[in-house]
């Protein structure tokens, strides 16, 4: 694997696509428009053409697409009919289940969820968990916030207003006493801690990738959240469902966006715990980080940008070096903590 058509040239795309060339890999990236100062090639493309998809990514050996959930599917099918490796960064569970029912035919791998929350939370998850003896319940929580909120929300999208919508909205998969349940986002609100700083979680949809399936028998209790400032779920639970704005997702993420636009100053916020037996006795293992922007290449970037770039860049580096498998689908709590952090992009999480 060494040719990579990466679609969508965003922050995220962007910054993926020079981490990939820094690591060795040859890049070309897709967008609607041309990028300029950028170490690699640059083409423009309409995603949703199917016809020109297949032409443009035609001699490639792998595409990773950065592209909103809503269009991955189609970039996944074009993969699957040219044998191309496949990787992507969606929360969307419709997305995945499409994508996990092409890989069963596929000549290339197919890894979607590649991300920080679906993706490293769950390689994180899947350690803890093989740390215990027993475990009897995995909590995932993760917030992409301001590191000075203004305003009663105390929020900044520096995410895809698509993305953020959707997983307020759409229903979560949990486990719950050993059975795979669907509960409302923006529920089962708790506080928590890191640092002195107060937070509170919520369930948002799409966190946990495929670990429901693969822990049902093992692991009774499940879930994953949002980490937010105090009181934003309360605002959110308003705009949505009291002014109606969940039957106009577009315009909602416009509003929201309008409001509280990006900024450069974030902090991504991971919490993952396990709890249960070693050696009869209980424990609970933890991960906690509060990561903030890094130079990359000579500029500052956001940190939700580089560790949803690093994570799946990380990736793609152990698909080309043979530390995970080549063909069929990828699931992110097969993946090695131990060997993802020694990657030359995993590394960063190491803080």
């Amino acid at each position: 694997m060494q040719k990579i058509a990466v679609l969508g040239l965003g922050k995220v795309g962007t910054l993926a696509s020079e981490l990939l060339h820094e690591s060795g890999f040859t890049v070309t990236g897709f967008d609607n428009h041309t990028a300029a100062d950028l170490p690699f090639e640059t083409r423009r493309i309409d995603v949703s053409n199917t016809d020109a998809l297949t032409t443009a990514l035609t001699g490639f050996d792998a595409v990773l697409s950065c592209l909103p959930y809503f269009l991955n599917v189609g970039v996944a099918t074009v993969a699957h009919g040219l044998g191309l490796h496949y990787f992507d960064l969606t929360e969307d569970v419709p997305t995945t289940k499409a994508i996990l029912k092409l890989s069963e035919t596929s000549r290339g791998l197919m890894a979607p969820q590649c991300g920080l929350a679906p993706g490293f939370v769950g390689i994180v998850g899947a350690h803890l968990i093989e740390q215990l003896d027993s475990c009897r319940s995995c909590k995932m929580r993760v917030g992409a916030l301001p590191q000075n909120p203004t305003g009663l929300m105390g929020y900044s999208f520096n995410w895809s207003p698509e993305g953020v919508v959707n997983e307020y909205l759409n229903d979560c998969e949990v486990l719950e006493n050993g059975e795979i349940k669907w509960v409302s986002p923006m529920e089962w609100i708790e506080k928590i801690v890191i640092g002195g700083i107060e937070l509170e979680a919520f369930t948002t949809s799409g966190g946990l990738g495929t670990m429901c399936d693969t822990y049902k028998d093992r692991v009774p209790n499940m879930d994953y959240k949002t980490m937010r400032y105090p009181g934003h779920v309360q605002l959110m639970n308003f705009f949505f469902h009291e002014l109606l704005m969940r039957e106009r997702r577009q315009e909602a993420g416009e509003i929201l966006v309008n409001a509280k636009p990006p900024v450069n100053d974030d902090i991504v916020f991971i919490h993952v715990s396990a709890e249960g037996e070693i050696d009869g006795h209980m424990r609970r293992n933890e991960f906690v980080r509060g990561l903030k922007p890094v130079e990359i290449a000579g500029k500052e970037r956001t940190a939700i940008a580089w560790t949803t770039a690093s994570s799946v860049v990380a990736i793609i580096e152990m698909v080309r070096d043979g530390a995970l498998p080549g063909k069929g689908f990828l699931k992110q709590e097969d993946v090695s903590l131990d060997a993802f952090l020694k990657t030359q992009n995993g590394a960063r999480y190491n803080g």
